[in-house]
């Protein structure tokens, strides 16, 4: 139960959180790193995709690990990393790790964060000595490999054995509301599919849907999913506008950002077309994942006016994408309205959604999981509109099936060996783990920060006020910067956008919590004067404000972009 695996987790153990789709390993997450950021301890969130990321409002692997294209790191990368003084900040801030959609993680990439750790942390256990929490389900899709490999998953690294986790297998479903789609999934799961379930999706084949609205359509392959959109489009009878990209940089780095990312060339838009937002802009309310319709043009602009299906209506900016040397200067960028057409979206993409309807061709299916993940995106068996159905469909790794059993195994010896102590022993080893990484155990203290981190969920849940009040609201509340960003969900470059924007309009505030060490400020402080007294033209703006490259470089790249931008301010 749920219960039970927070309070391992309260251990300060290392923990494999797993279950069938829809067994709330999500909502698990969400009420430890409430537990946690209560206590003035902020969990760093990642995961191997933007979509996946997002819902836990983290970031991904390889930008958090600094990993760039690569999937496997040597000791000469690890050495560069180390020299990075932005890195040194970032990781000597961590104190717990948690990983979400594990089962789409290589097990060189896990290798490859246990490495960079145990450097950064100067400490030889596994992970750095952080308390590393990895979240997923194996019965979904797996790693997509660009060679062939006997070894997929990231349970087959040598770092997965070495973190001794103890393993919580969630078993209440709290996603699906019909018992005839669980019986279908947990038969998937035990590899044994019954003339039953077939039979009952065999009832589903082209199926009307008892809907007002389009379901989304979830296909195995890129092709048929550009093609369905494409004809789509066609239909509706609106003009349609044409976006081109822009970019800057050497055509091999633009190429990369292409092939590294969602985002397109070209896309042709219509008013009613359906889309997908491709980028992260917590600020403007839409992640990567977020569905919507284009409900109109804007007259200045020119550029896309999107309903989501929360009903938040956004009007859109250019996204960039950018490339990133050693240096963290940036080599290449590319701005593009961050939508794709999205009447149909392949399975790899909808890995972690929850939809009310579907319509679903496994036709094709080449992929072992695919159905699985399919199947489990939909709440009940009548939200499924079936079009087609092939061998592989309803099959999962046996590799898989074999060591689920395992899992399950280890999941009760952890189960009932936290179930043997009792409550008063546990609250110690809780308070000593929370005092371990210097977080709070006073009560009151406690109290206090659970109604502010609640009263921070209202405001931004509730509040139509502009996004930078939102954060001035905050600013009384938050001891640091990231403690100030993680309550608004937010990066921290947008925080120090709204700080600069209420600066404006009240050069009297008082922000001075808020800025790095005396050490910084001078080092940043010199290399301004250094810039001034150069007086090149093409360091400054329009405006003649200082650009933030040429400090940047003027100070070797030892202090971060963000650091430099609160100092500035």
């Amino acid at each position: 139960m749920q219960n039970t695996a927070l309070n391992i987790l309260k251990t300060g153990n290392n923990v494999f959180i797993t279950g069938s789709a829809g067994t709330g390993k999500t909502y698990l997450l969400n009420m430890y790193t409430f537990y946690l950021k209560s206590r003035k301890i902020i969990p760093t969130i990642v995961a191997p995709t933007g979509i996946a990321a997002s819902h836990l409002q983290g970031q991904t692997i390889h930008s958090f690990f600094s990993l760039g294209i690569a999937s496997e790191i040597d000791d000469y990368y690890i050495e560069s990393l180390l020299e990075k003084k932005y890195l040194q900040t970032r990781f000597s801030k961590l104190k717990v790790l948690i990983v979400d959609e594990i089962s789409m993680v290589s097990p060189e990439i896990l290798s490859a964060m246990d490495r960079i750790l145990r450097a950064f942390k100067k400490n030889n256990t596994p992970f750095g000595g952080v308390q590393t929490i990895l979240s997923g389900d194996f019965f979904q899709l797996p790693p997509i490999s660009r060679v062939p490999t006997d070894k997929r998953f990231a349970w087959q690294s040598p770092s997965w054995k070495e973190l001794e986790l103890k393993t919580c297998y969630l078993q209440e479903k709290f996603r699906q509301d019909d018992n005839v789609l669980i019986s279908i999934l947990d038969e998937m799961r035990s590899g044994k599919v019954s003339s039953h379930s077939y039979d009952v999706l065999n009832s589903r084949f082209h199926k009307d849907l008892d809907i007002d609205f389009t379901p989304t359509k979830l296909y195995t392959h890129n092709m048929d999913v550009d093609r369905i959109n494409q004809d789509e489009l066609n239909k509706l009878k609106q003009p349609s506008k044409v976006f081109k990209y822009k970019s800057e940089g050497t055509a091999k780095n633009i190429e990369k950002i292409f092939k590294s990312s969602l985002v397109l060339e070209e896309i042709s838009l219509k008013k009613d077309a359906i889309v997908m937002f491709i980028k992260n802009n917590h600020e403007l309310g839409y992640v990567n994942g977020t569905t919507g319709v284009v409900v109109d043009f804007d007259k200045q602009t020119g550029l896309p006016i999107v309903k989501t299906s929360h009903g938040l209506l956004i009007k859109l900016g250019l996204e960039d994408w950018n490339i990133e040397n050693d240096s963290g200067n940036i080599v290449a960028k590319i701005s593009q309205v961050p939508l794709k057409l999205a009447w149909a979206i392949t399975i790899h993409k909808s890995q972690g959604m929850t939809l009310d309807s579907a319509e679903i061709d496994l036709s094709k299916t080449f992929e072992v999981g695919q159905g699985y993940v399919a199947l489990s995106r939909i709440k009940n068996i009548e939200g499924l509109r079936l079009m087609g159905l092939n061998d592989k469909a309803l099959t999962v790794d046996p590799l898989i099936l074999h060591i689920d059993e395992r899992i399950k195994g280890a999941s009760a010896k952890a189960s009932d060996a936290i179930s043997a102590l009792s409550p008063e022993h546990l609250k110690e080893i809780f308070n000593a783990y929370i005092l371990s990484i210097n977080g709070l155990t006073d009560k009151m203290q406690i109290e206090e920060q659970e109604k502010v981190l609640k009263s921070a969920k209202k405001i931004v849940a509730n509040s139509v006020t502009p996004t930078h009040i939102q954060t001035k609201e905050l600013i009384e509340s938050s001891s640091s910067l990231d403690e100030l960003a993680t309550k608004r969900g937010m990066s921290k470059g947008t925080i120090i956008k709204h700080l600069s924007v209420l600066k404006e309009e009240n050069p009297d505030i008082n922000l001075d919590k808020f800025m790095p060490s005396s050490e910084i400020m001078e080092l940043v402080k010199g290399a301004l004067v250094k810039i001034k007294e150069q007086n090149n033209k093409d360091d400054f703006s329009e405006d003649g404000k200082p650009r933030l490259k040429p400090i940047f470089e003027a100070l070797d790249s030892e202090v971060d972009y963000d650091s430099i931008r609160i100092v500035l301010l």
